[in-house]
């Protein structure tokens, strides 16, 4: 078995040397400030682990991220460290995880994290590894990922040292932990999670871990901070009381602030690995999880292993030409798309099914985080055209939690329904999978889930408000977000009215596109905007159509104003160009976006924006100098070189269409709109058991920083600027003319 495993080992070390040739381009830092809400942490594609340095545990009694709303484990610009944590998430905008935490400490025992935090140099972060020093310990640390399984190594001094787990701390809205030190080497344990972005408090749920440690301890124990009461109130003053100290202790403990030591002491400097399985199911299958995939790989093994698989990953689109920040960008963004939604089932298929969370089993994977008011828009036609077996799996997921719980998600996170924000996405991507010629899913199945949730009218959590929608085709002001959600209404519904047609289902399809418009009936003439109607049909007084934005209030929007959702149809942009007085006004109404600055990169109701302007002929180099510029302004290889929040890679997901010179710009529908392309080549590889072809080729061709001047394909002019998903996916040259 040890040959094996060496071969194994040499093997993959040798084709890291040989490869690298995307991976180098990874700079996770990128996100890390403005609220980007990026991690550079060790994670595996598609991982159910990553190890994050936390820094935003505060010097004062608090977390930042109370006080900030922050909702990721690290900023770039903070300084003080505390720990590690082991389940993060990505791109969100609401805090949750960030548990399990992990600190190598030097000296007497301290398990204080605002007394044993410490400052750091040396950072490092790469596809699937980070490291730093811990200055004031001079601890040189180490991470690596699987897919369940978080790898550190710490290099210690000579002397005393120590390695806390700490279960008190975390980005999650939830308390409640249990922990139990099996032996010198190992130690097990529940962190209580949940209550994302503070809504639905009783969805809270367990993450189970198994710490395995490389070297035995000389002593051990687990420390539990007592509560201490304050006033008449008895209000809890966390992290004040001295904790109490059990060496030795060898049952379970229960509580909020506690954790557990391993302690040395090394007569030269030592390493020490520790290896963390979690599993949301139980401690027997984290234990499972670590073992089946760290079993006696070192380090090194299992760091150039996660490493070969984002390669593998990253291959699928090969780019040439631009600069080395474009391809860092390019292949950085690409990197953030492959983190969500991710992998849910442990090693052995189980997971925990929806709402009940009573273990299943699953043959394929079984994917969660499905941020699906951002993702419908870009990320999973990306997914579908580059890794078309993914999304078919994610597809899979989406219709098991539509049988577990009897609806589609919405916001769905590790078998909860967190039901944040507007809109009933699922739709949107169920259609545009199909109809991109993903098939191998129970279409029928998708089609009765998409149509339940448009029209049952009683305890219905996907579309609350549907019964003024149904019947007026709007939800009035006394809906929060009404004209907002109105929109997104009518986008699922479109999407169900092409599903419907696919399937030949004739009067579902003239229902769903009858009420896919129905936001027509919130168009002001006067302001050419859409707006708030009240219960009787009389428009909503005061109005400002600038309200709204930066999540100030505003009735009839949510995260946003009347500009930023004007154009939000995209399904129906010929019916807006006639609302608004034809093409000529439509353009002009569509350029005070962005000339008024009411255009928000960060947000996603007007992301497509830019790409509007190719409805109107004569008008397409707008579009071309518009996405060049954003792209330029906001998307940098540094720490704030995105536009802000990540959305689980919804901003990345952008990113990587504008600079390959194509964008779904319609959701649900099969077709992209063309733009200039960054590159002067980029080949997607396709896959043989979804497409025919065998790669997509994107070539751009003439004058530098020019405008579109002619598009080919395969050899023959192409006189639009919107293109085919089946055009493109057959071995096709796309090619781009400057001048």
């Amino acid at each position: 078995m040890k040959n094996k495993l060496l071969i194994i080992s040499i093997l993959i070390n040798v084709f890291i040397l040989e490869a690298q040739e995307f991976t180098k381009f990874v700079n996770p830092f990128i996100g890390t400030s403005n609220f980007g809400a990026t991690n550079p942490g060790a994670i595996a594609p598609r991982g159910m682990v990553s190890v994050s340095p936390f820094n935003v545990a505060g010097k004062q009694n608090t977390l930042e991220k109370d006080s900030r709303w922050l909702s990721n484990p690290y900023v770039n610009e903070n300084t003080f460290l505390t720990g590690y944590s082991h389940v993060n998430l990505s791109g969100v905008g609401c805090p949750d995880l960030g548990v399990i935490l992990l600190m190598p400490t030097t000296g007497e025992l301290e398990t204080n994290y605002l007394k044993y935090g410490s400052a750091y140099t040396n950072e490092i972060a790469k596809a699937g590894y980070y490291s730093n020093v811990l200055t004031r310990y001079k601890i040189k640390v180490e991470t690596t990922a699987t897919t369940r399984t978080g790898i550190s190594r710490y290099t210690f001094p000579k002397g005393k040292s120590n390695i806390l787990l700490n279960l008190g701390l975390g980005l999650t809205n939830e308390e409640g932990a249990a922990i139990k030190i099996v032996s010198p080497t190992e130690v097990e344990g529940i962190r209580t999670v949940g209550s994302f972005c503070y809504y639905k408090p009783e969805e809270a749920y367990p993450v189970y871990f198994v710490a395995k440690f490389s070297k035995p301890a000389e002593s051990f124990g687990v420390w539990k901070t007592p509560r201490k009461y304050k006033g008449a109130e008895a209000e809890w003053m966390p992290y004040n009381g001295k904790p109490r100290i059990m060496e030795g202790y060898r049952k379970e403990v229960l509580g909020d602030s506690i954790g557990s030591y391993f302690s040395y002491n090394f007569d030269k400097p030592t390493q020490v690995e520790v290896k963390i399985g979690v599993s949301y199911v139980s401690i027997e299958n984290a234990r499972e999880n670590l073992e089946k995939e760290t079993q006696e790989f070192t380090f090194e093994d299992l760091q150039k292993q996660s490493e070969s698989n984002w390669e593998k990953q990253l291959s699928k689109i090969k780019v040439e030409g631009g600069t080395l920040d474009d391809k860092t960008i390019f292949y950085t963004a690409l990197y953030h798309t492959l983190i969500h939604p991710n992998i849910l089932n442990d090693f052995n298929g189980e997971y925990p099914k929806m709402s009940t969370r009573e273990t299943l089993k699953t043959e394929n994977t079984r994917f969660t985080v499905f941020s699906f008011w951002d993702t419908y828009r870009n990320l999973h036609a990306l997914m579908s055209l580059v890794y078309p077996k993914q999304q078919s799996d994610m597809v899979k997921s989406m219709l098991d939690i539509y049988d577990e719980s009897g609806w589609l998600p919405k916001w769905e996170l590790n078998a909860t329904e967190t039901t944040t924000m507007v809109g009933d996405p699922a739709g949107i991507i169920l259609t545009d999978t199909y109809l991109k010629g993903i098939t191998d899913f129970d279409v029928e199945k998708a089609y009765e889930a998409m149509v339940k949730s448009a029209d049952a009218l009683e305890n219905n959590p996907l579309r609350p408000g549907i019964k003024p929608y149904i019947e007026k085709g709007y939800l009035t002001s006394q809906q929060i977000g009404s004209v907002s959600t109105t929109q997104e209404y009518n986008a699922t519904d479109f999407s169900i009215a092409l599903l419907a047609k696919s399937l030949g289902k004739k009067e579902d399809y003239k229902r769903f596109s009858k009420r896919s418009i129905s936001y027509r009936s919130l168009f002001d003439k006067n302001l050419k905007l859409l707006r708030p109607r009240n219960a009787d049909g009389s428009w909503y007084e005061p109005f400002d159509p600038l309200a709204g934005a930066n999540f100030t209030k505003n009735i009839g929007f949510i995260e946003g104003n009347a500009w930023q959702y004007a154009f939000m149809v995209s399904h129906d942009i010929k019916g807006l160009m006639k609302l608004m007085g034809g093409q000529k006004a439509f353009s002009n109404q569509l350029q005070k976006v962005f000339s008024t600055n009411q255009f928000d990169m960060a947000n996603e109701p007007d992301i497509a924006y830019p790409y509007l302007f190719n409805y109107v002929k004569g008008e397409e180099w707008r579009t071309q100098k518009m996405v060049n510029e954003l792209m330029e302004k906001y998307f940098q290889n540094k720490p704030a070189g995105l536009p802000g929040n990540d959305d689980t890679g919804t901003m990345s997901a952008w990113l990587i269409y504008s600079m390959m010179g194509i964008y779904p710009v319609s959701p649900g529908e099969p077709i992209y709109t063309i733009s200039t392309p960054v590159f002067d080549k980029i080949t997607i590889t396709l896959d043989s058991n979804y497409y025919k072809g065998e790669t997509l080729v994107i070539e751009k061709e003439g004058i530098k920083n020019g405008v579109i001047n002619n598009i080919q394909l395969d050899g023959k002019t192409h006189k639009s600027y919107f293109i085919n998903h089946s055009d493109l996916i057959k071995g096709s040259k796309l090619k781009i003319n400057l001048k």
